[in-house]
């Protein structure tokens, strides 16, 4: 097949996206396939309409790659694509809501609300700790902790470095303390359950990019009846949220609680696809290389398309 591997893009995740897309394409060549690699600019249609590619495999990570816009672009060109389609992915990044569509089937997932960055000078938004996020960012990209040790001052000062800065809103959540687990699903089967353990701070973006900043524990050594509840929640988001190809679920678990402390905090809808991301690592775990993944996530995509050709 002639496959074109979107990657790259202009998100903060870019460089993210460039190392997926690199490993992506090259797997993809091992397998046989033609491959056009291509970094996505504002000419993608007119490149796409030149390459005439049999199927586009996304690498991009965070918008426009992941938010539904260029699955619609995709969508009006008529090209196939993997990974989750204009209506998932317009949902899923948004992590209010993925909120509201998730919580209503009984997942697990904090509470919290959306606040003006400004409000934020005047009085904390909920007692500390508490976690600031932007709604519509991946890979922790503008996260920060408020507790009453940070140096952010109380309230939050004006000149504290931090994602009000950059953001006019937020959401704020209630600090889950704990452990930090997450789980990979492909199609209809969730992979395992990876537990992260950061040697400094936590689990923020260069922790999740920069090798030997953090522990990987596959399987994580926990209870068999969490590892059996993050799995089965990933998989039951995926379903809800109407995910293709692969996903992958974050999860916070206060060990303390037992399965009651077992929060979902986001799913990605297009997971790294690094030497160090948690993909490929929990499909190795299960039997799945590098190369046999990526061709699996081709495949899954294929198969959607024949379906809905009936």
């Amino acid at each position: 097949m002639h496959i074109v591997v979107l990657m790259g893009g202009w998100s903060a995740e870019r460089p993210v996206s460039l190392m997926s897309g690199a490993g992506v394409a090259d797997a993809l060549e091992r397998n046989g396939h033609r491959v056009t690699r291509i970094d996505m600019d504002r000419d993608l249609a007119a490149r796409l309409v030149e390459a005439k590619p049999d199927l586009v495999f996304n690498a991009l990570h965070g918008s426009p790659g992941e938010d539904g816009t260029v699955q619609g672009m995709l969508d009006l060109m008529g090209i196939a694509y993997t990974h989750s389609g204009l209506a998932t992915s317009v949902i899923a990044i948004d992590k209010v809501l993925t909120k509201q569509a998730l919580v209503p089937h009984g997942i697990p997932m904090p509470g919290g609300r959306i606040v003006k960055s400004e409000e934020l000078f005047a009085a904390d938004p909920l007692p500390r700790p508490y976690v600031l996020k932007p709604v519509n960012e991946g890979s922790s990209v503008g996260v920060a902790i408020v507790a009453d040790t940070s140096n952010h001052g109380s309230p939050i000062a004006r000149d504290a470095s931090g994602p009000w800065a950059e953001f006019e809103e937020l959401l704020a959540e209630p600090y889950i303390r704990g452990r930090e687990l997450t789980t990979a699903v492909l199609g209809n089967r969730a992979l395992g359950v990876t537990e992260l353990k950061p040697k400094n701070g936590w689990y923020d973006f260069d922790a999740k990019y920069t090798d030997g900043l953090t522990e990987h524990v596959c399987p994580a050594q926990i209870p068999d009846e969490i590892a059996e509840a993050c799995k089965s929640l990933a998989l039951e988001a995926h379903r809800i949220l109407g995910c293709r190809g692969a996903s992958r679920s974050d999860f916070r678990w206060d060990d303390e609680r037992g399965v009651d402390g077992l929060f979902l905090l986001e799913v990605n809808t297009q997971p790294g696809m690094t030497p160090l991301s948690l993909v490929p690592e929990q499909g190795r775990h299960v039997g799945m290389d590098y190369d046999t993944l990526v061709q699996a996530i081709v495949d899954e995509a294929l198969q959607w398309y024949k379906d809905q050709a009936g």
